[in-house]
Formats: structure tokens, sequence, C-alpha cells
């Protein structure tokens, strides 16, 4: 009989009861807004970045409302000006090019590699183009950083760390987002911690701390939070920055805080979870593994493979073929964007040029989930229908 997995790819692990206990004491006092407190108070979300900060070993951590939200503010505190460019990947998710249209950025992409990586390569010939990078560390995959900083630093260009799927993750053991001027993290549902909506910001850059505090919404109270510059940086920015609202309320914080702290042992189980696919899909034939550079510890909860120069049918056979089994692939080459599976010529808000070998490596990216909810035996069991699909697809 044909093996059919029945569980869900969209499907969370409950809550904690430490991070349901915390929201509800927070429903029960109904102070939700940041700044709603009573004297002697901290608060949920000036906590939350306190202990963020010391977590990540930054000066400074700012609680905003979404991932998004944290990448335009970053791109606001850095300057950057209607019509600027702004250097970002190829290969990215809708967020990226949306926070620098935001802002009124113009987007020069990048190319990708097999590795799923920014080409390093092809950044250096374009480091001129532009002062700001917003580097992608699209579906985990860590760059060569040191590298991309050598090259970056000396060009004076400006690192933006987009760090969505690399909460935890790290490269030569320090942590993502910790390279750049500023690191931007997701607590949206499909991250690595889940607050439904909601971002982070750190950096040991105190003026731009303060600018990204008074852009979130501060409205002067700055001296309420705990992982902030002092009131002195604030008096020279706070009447030329303006309030551009994104804070993160206290519920989101409480429900968090608990996540943030069992942050190491969720990302290993991911990886346990990441180990028995990746090892089932090994030696497939036609299928290429994304391997792991030695410098970069990852977060597994999402894993890539490529189907380099399949003819787009054969692509969509594999993938109807494991859907009828219960396995949910996503195809960053389909000829339209379904879901998150964008690509830079999809948004056209932008002009750009062709791209032939990142074309290629897009062409084949398939992309899934590894939620929590799944069993080591459901990763053997995905692994060996996405294996026995490819196999007969590319055989046949």
């Amino acid at each position: 009989m044909t093996d059919v997995f029945s569980g869900s790819f969209t499907q969370q692990e409950p809550l904690p009861e430490d991070a349901i206990e915390a929201a509800l004491a927070v429903l029960r006092h109904g102070r939700l807004h940041r700044y709603n407190v009573v004297p002697g108070e901290l608060g949920e979300t000036a906590l939350l970045e306190q202990e963020f900060a010391a977590q990540m070993g930054a000066k400074y951590c700012l609680a905003v409302s979404s991932g998004g939200y944290a990448l335009a503010t970053a791109l606001r505190a850095v300057g950057v000006q209607p019509g600027d460019p702004v250097l970002t990947n190829a290969f990215t998710l809708a967020p990226v090019p949306g926070a620098i249209a935001s802002v009124g950025g113009r987007a020069v992409f990048v190319g990708v590699t097999e590795d799923l990586t920014i080409d390093l390569d092809d950044l250096e010939g374009k480091l001129d183009q532009a002062r700001v990078l917003m580097l992608s560390h699209m579906r985990g995959h860590l760059c060569d950083m040191d590298r991309l900083m050598q090259m970056c630093d000396a060009a004076g260009v400006i690192v933006i760390e987009d760090c969505a799927h690399t909460m935890g993750a790290a490269w030569r053991g320090q942590l993502s987002g910790r390279q750049g001027a500023i690191g931007c993290y997701s607590c949206q549902t499909y991250k690595h911690v889940n607050s439904g909506e909601g971002g982070l910001l750190v950096t040991d850059d105190e003026e731009l701390a303060a600018k990204a505090t008074m852009l979130s919404g501060s409205y002067m109270l700055y001296e309420r939070h705990l992982a902030a510059p002092g009131p002195d940086v604030f008096e020279r920015i706070k009447y030329t920055t303006p309030n551009v609202s994104g804070r993160m309320d206290n519920l989101r914080a409480a429900i968090l805080r608990p996540q943030l702290r069992d942050l190491d042992r969720q990302v290993a189980r991911w990886n346990e979870r990441y180990r028995e696919i990746e090892t089932g899909l090994r030696g497939t034939p036609g299928l290429t593994i994304v391997e792991r550079p030695e410098e970069e510890t990852y977060v597994g909860s999402s894993i890539q493979f490529l189907l380099l120069d399949w003819a787009p049918e054969r692509i969509a056979e594999v993938i109807s073929r494991c859907a009828a089994r219960g396995v949910e692939l996503k195809w960053f080459g389909g000829a339209e964007p379904t879901g998150f599976t964008s690509r830079y010529d999809s948004w056209r808000y932008f002009d750009s040029e062709r791209m032939p070998k990142s074309d290629r490596v897009l062409a084949g990216v398939m992309d899934m989930r590894v939620p929590l909810t799944f069993s080591l035996e459901d990763c053997r069991l995905i692994a060996r229908i996405i294996r026995a699909e490819v196999s007969e697809v590319y055989q046949s």
C-alpha cells in the first residue's frame, strides 16, 4: 500500500502554558498599550526588549508590530530617502522589497547561488550602486558573512540583516543579526517564536536605536524603554524624526517572553527534524541537496532542495504527485507567484534586469515547512514520499 502523510504543514504547536498565563495576566489588568503602565510597573514590552537585547548580545532592542515594519524602520533610521537605491537579494520574500518600496527606495537586486545565498561575486560588482544592503537570510541560509562584511565595510555600505528565518542561527558562532548595523526579526506565526504578528530590531548604534524608537511612535516616552539609549541621544533627534507608529503591545510581548527563553531547545528540535528529512532525501536521482557550510549554525524550520534544469511540467508533476500523498511542496519557479513564492520578477513596482544564472536556480527551488508538530517518523515518511515521487518522475 502507498504511504500517505496525513499531518498539517501549517499547524503550530500550542503556546506554552507560561505564555498563556502571562497573556491572561495582561488581559486581566487591561494595560495592553506598551506605555499604559502603573507606577513602578516596567511593562511586558519593555522587559521583552531588555531580555532579547541580552539574549542577542546587543546594546539596544525595539519591539514592533511586524518583521516587515522592523525592516522599513531600519531603512528610515539609516536615512534611505525616496529614490535611493538599496541592494537586496533577488531570492527573498515580498516583505523585503516591500519595505524598500514603503520608504520610496529603489531595489537593486543581487543574484542567488545554488547554496540559496546571496551571490557575493554579483554583490561585489554592484556595491558602488548603493550605500545600503538589505541582506535577506532567505529560508535560513547564511552566506559567508566574513567576506560579505569585509566587502561592505570596505565599500562603506551599511548592512541591514533580515533575520526572519535565522533567529537563533549563527555564522562562526556569531548570532545572525549581529554582524550588520541593524538586525531585524519576525515573530509571525510561521517563524521561530509565535505572537501572530510582531517584530524585533537590535543594534549597537545609539543614534539608530533612538531614531527607530521615535519612528515606532514613542510619543516622547522613551524613558520607559529598558533597552534604549540615554535621554541625551533622543534630545538630538526627537524634533527631526517622525512618528510612523508601529509599536508592539504588551499582550504579544507577554506571549513572546517565555518562548524566547526556550528558543535554544526549539532550535534543537527543528534541526532533528530537518536532518531526518535531509538524510532521507540525500542521493535521490535528479534532486540536489542544499549543503550547509560548517561555519553555519542553522535553524531547520523549513527545508529546500533543487530540481535543477528540470522542465516546468515535470516539476509540476512532482508537486502534484506529492500533494496526492499529503506532502505540500512550494515552488519558486512557477510562472505565477503563489502564496509566498514570489521572486524578483514578480515585484513589478521595481525595474529589474534578467539574471540568467539566478533564474536557473530559482526555476528549481523547492521549499517545504518543517513544523514542530511533525514527529521524527513523520519526517522519515515525508522524505520517503518525496524521494519516491521525484525518482519516479525523473526516471520516466
